[in-house]
């Protein structure tokens, strides 16, 4: 008996969101590299005038601080990623699980490659209210975050989620890549385009690999959705 034939080839919207925020994040990584006039002015005018504003507000520091080493943090989105990998392999979705996993890990490592490769300066100012290590050039806070809360949606989404706990957790996710992409900035440690090109190569590694386990279940006629109820 022939199994019936595939559907036909159709652009899956991961895909293009996925290759659509690979060349924006390209070529504002070109413009980072070679130092393109407008753009470094530009960072330069947001920065400072962040910083000075900063440097007067030792309250709203302090509380930009938290947010950014604790709620944001590279290691609490890493975490909450590493929960939820625990969460699909205990309800027998290994497979996904490990997808999630390798997504998180070569996330991290174009974030670390790309910062050794560009080499960019972070902020430097005489009255610093915070420090931070490594190269600016992708802001790895806001990566990591735009990460992590593309493949939370996508897990909600192909789990069959409920549309207002879909739209619950877009407007969190939206609010936390404002609100990280904010605090690094206002903190002085990176520039306007670091959180940018965060951002948008996070939502490229994300899209990319939803559209990719989209795209293999397909060809493996495995079933997209990895379990009868939601998380």
């Amino acid at each position: 008996m022939h199994s019936p034939p595939l559907p036909p080839r159709t652009r899956s919207p991961l895909l293009v969101t996925g290759l659509v925020c690979g060349a924006l994040s390209l070529a504002l990584l070109v413009l980072v590299a070679v130092r393109w006039t407008p753009l470094m002015t530009l960072d330069t005018s947001v920065a400072g005038a962040l910083h000075r504003r900063a440097v007067t507000e030792p309250g709203l520091v302090q509380v930009n601080r938290v947010l950014t080493d604790w709620v944001w943090d590279p290691w609490t989105m890493r975490a909450l990623t590493a929960v939820v990998v625990i969460v699909l392999w205990w309800r027998g979705s290994r497979l996904l699980a490990g997808w999630v996993a390798v997504t998180s890990l070569v996330a991290t490592l174009v974030q670390q490659g790309l910062k050794a490769v560009v080499g960019r300066e972070r902020p430097r100012w005489v009255d610093p209210v915070d420090s931070a290590q490594y190269a600016a050039f992708p802001s790895g806070h806001v990566m990591t975050a735009a990460v992590t809360c593309g493949l939370l949606l996508w897990l909600l989404r192909l789990h069959g989620a409920q549309a207002p706990l879909v739209w619950t957790a877009t407007a969190v996710a939206v609010l936390s890549m404002a609100g990280v992409a904010y605090t690094r900035v206002y903190l002085g440690v990176h520039w306007m385009s670091d959180v940018l090109g965060g951002a948008l190569l996070g939502g490229t590694v994300a899209a990319l690999s939803a559209a990719g386990y989209a795209g293999y279940a397909r060809h493996t006629r495995r079933p997209v959705r990895p379990g009868d109820t939601p998380l």
